[in-house]
C-alpha cells in the first residue's frame, strides 16, 4: 500500500480481498487524515477512506437515518411546534458539518437535515458518496451520537431536457436516486416542480406531469431502500422563485400522486412550496439583498392540509438563508414543517474579514473569467459575483480545505453561532427526546470495495 494508506492499514484489515473495519476507534482517532482521503485520496483511497467511515460511524454512534418516523409522527399529530433545518452543505464541508454538529450538541437538537441539491453536486465537486462519507466523518470527529439526516435536495429535473428527451432526463434522475441511497442518503426530495404546465386551465392538468414523474421516482426509491429503512421521500409543487403556490395546487398534486402509486407503497412526508422566496435571495446593486413578504398565512394553511388530509409532515420553505433574522421564529408557529438553508452559510463564510482575501479574489476572478456567459445585462460586478461564487466552491474545493486552521477556526466558530440561533430560532433545539422516540436507527452495511 502507498504511504498514505498507513493511515488507512490502522483501522481496515486489507489482508483479504475485500477489506474490513479493524478498529472503529482507530477511525476516530485519525478521522481528520481519513476524511481528507475520502476526498482527495487517490481512487482507491478514497473508496477505502469512505468504507472506514461508514463502518465505523454507526459503532461510534452516528447512524444515517431516515426522518420518516418524525415526520409520521408529526402528521398524526404527535409532535409539533418546531421547524427541522435542512443546511445544504456546499463548501467546506468537512469543517462546515463539523460546526453544525456542534450546534446540535449546543442545543440538544437533533432534528436538523444535512443536504444537498442535485445542481450543487455539480458546481461543488460532490458526488453523494463524497458528501455522505464527510458528513458522517465530521460526526465522529465531534463524538455525535445519534441519527444522521442526510437528505438529497432538489433532484430536479431540467425541464428544458426533458421537453427534448424525457426518458433520458428521467434515467439520468433515476442514476442519481441510485447513487445516493447507496451512499445512505436516506432523505430524498424529489422535484418535478419545472415540469408543471401552467397552460393548463384546470389545475389538477397543470400539476399531472410532476405527479407522473414524482411517482415514478418514488417507486424507484421503495424499490431500493435498504430493509428495516422508510426513505423520507419529499415532493414539491412550486419551482422557488416563481408563483406563490395554493392549497389547491398541494391537492391536486398530491391527489394525483397517490392516485398513480397507489397504497402499495409509502406516500410523501412532506412537499415543497413557493411563499414568495428566491435561491439565494435577489442582489440589488450595492450587494444588498432585496427584502421579500412571505406569505406565511398560506404556509401555515398548506402545512395544516398537508398533515390533516396526508398525515404528512406538512410544507417546506425554501430559499430562506437570506431572510431577516427576525422572520425565523415565524416558521414554527405556522407549524412549517422544514426550512432548506444554503446561501445565507456561504456569505458568512466568503464575508467573513478572516476569510483569505487573495482566495476570494481568485474566486472572483474566476467567475468574471468563467462565468461570464452567466451576467445578465446591466448587472453590476457585485450582483453578478454574489450571483456566480457559489460555483467556485468546486475549482476551489482543495484550496479552501487547506485555509490556515486558525482561520479556518474563526469562520467555523461563526457557522456555529448562526446554526445555534437558527436552530433555536425554529424551535428544533431540545427535539433530541422526541427524534430518538420517533427515529428508528438501523445501520446498514455498505458493500465493500474491491482491492486492486
Amino acid at each position: 500500500m502507498a504511504a498514505m494508506n498507513d493511515t488507512l492499514a490502522a483501522s481496515l484489515n486489507l489482508s483479504g480481498a475485500r477489506p474490513q473495519l479493524k478498529d472503529a476507534k482507530a477511525v476516530r482517532h485519525h478521522i481528520d487524515e481519513i476524511a481528507r482521503l475520502a476526498v482527495f485520496g487517490s481512487p482507491e483511497e478514497q473508496a477505502l477512506a469512505r468504507y472506514a467511515i461508514h463502518c465505523a460511524a454507526p459503532q461510534l454512534g452516528a447512524v444515517s437515518s431516515s426522518i420518516w418516523g418524525l415526520y409520521s409522527a408529526r402528521g398524526r399529530g404527535e409532535v409539533s411546534g418546531f421547524t427541522a433545518p435542512a443546511v445544504n452543505i456546499r463548501g467546506m464541508g468537512y469543517d462546515m458539518s463539523r460546526a453544525l454538529f456542534r450546534a446540535m450538541k449546543a442545543t440538544n437538537g437533533a432534528a436538523t437535515i444535512f443536504e444537498l441539491a442535485r445542481s450543487e453536486m455539480g458546481y461543488t465537486f460532490q458526488e453523494p458518496a463524497e458528501l455522505a462519507a464527510v458528513v458522517l466523518a465530521a460526526a465522529i470527529a465531534e463524538d455525535y451520537q445519534g441519527p444522521v439526516f442526510i437528505q438529497g435536495d432538489h433532484f430536479q429535473a431540467n425541464a428544458k431536457k426533458f421537453a427534448s428527451d424525457p426518458e433520458g432526463e428521467t434515467k439520468a434522475l433515476e442514476d442519481l436516486i441510485r447513487k445516493a441511497v447507496a451512499a445512505q442518503f436516506y432523505c430524498i426530495d424529489i422535484d418535478a416542480s419545472t415540469l408543471v404546465d401552467l397552460s393548463h386551465e384546470k389545475v389538477s392538468d397543470q400539476q399531472a406531469p410532476n405527479a407522473k414523474l414524482t411517482a415514478r421516482l418514488a417507486k424507484l426509491i421503495r424499490d431500493l431502500e435498504p430493509k428495516g429503512v422508510t426513505i423520507s421521500v419529499g415532493g414539491e409543487i412550486g419551482e422557488v422563485g416563481k408563483h406563490n403556490s395554493t392549497v389547491e395546487e398541494l391537492v391536486e398534486y398530491v391527489d394525483g400522486f397517490q392516485a398513480l402509486v397507489g397504497k402499495s407503497i409509502t406516500g410523501l412526508a412532506k412537499v415543497s412550496v413557493q411563499t414568495g422566496t428566491s435561491h439565494g435571495g435577489i442582489p440589488l446593486p450595492d450587494g444588498t439583498i432585496a427584502r421579500v413578504a412571505i406569505d406565511f398565512d398560506t404556509l401555515r394553511e398548506m402545512s395544516r392540509v398537508g398533515r390533516e388530509r396526508y398525515g404528512m409532515a406538512g410544507a417546506v420553505q425554501h430559499g430562506a438563508s437570506t431572510l431577516p433574522d427576525e422572520l425565523f421564529h415565524r416558521f414554527p408557529e405556522v407549524e412549517t414543517a422544514e426550512i432548506h438553508l444554503a446561501t445565507g452559510f456561504q456569505n458568512l463564510v466568503m464575508d467573513h474579514p478572516n476569510f483569505p482575501s487573495a482566495l476570494l479574489e481568485e474566486m472572483r476572478q474566476y467567475s468574471h473569467r468563467e462565468l461570464i456567459g452567466e451576467r445578465s445585462e446591466g448587472e453590476t460586478d457585485i450582483q453578478f459575483f454574489y450571483k456566480t461564487r457559489k460555483k467556485a466552491w468546486g475549482p476551489f474545493k482543495q484550496q479552501t480545505w487547506d485555509i490556515e486552521p486558525s482561520v479556518r477556526a474563526a469562520l467555523c466558530d461563526a457557522l456555529q453561532a448562526k446554526f445555534e440561533f437558527l436552530i433555536r430560532q425554529l424551535k428544533a433545539n431540545d427535539t433530541r427526546e422526541m427524534t430518538l422516540k420517533h427515529v428508528v436507527q438501523k445501520p446498514v452495511e455498505i458493500e465493500p470495495p474491491k482491492l486492486a
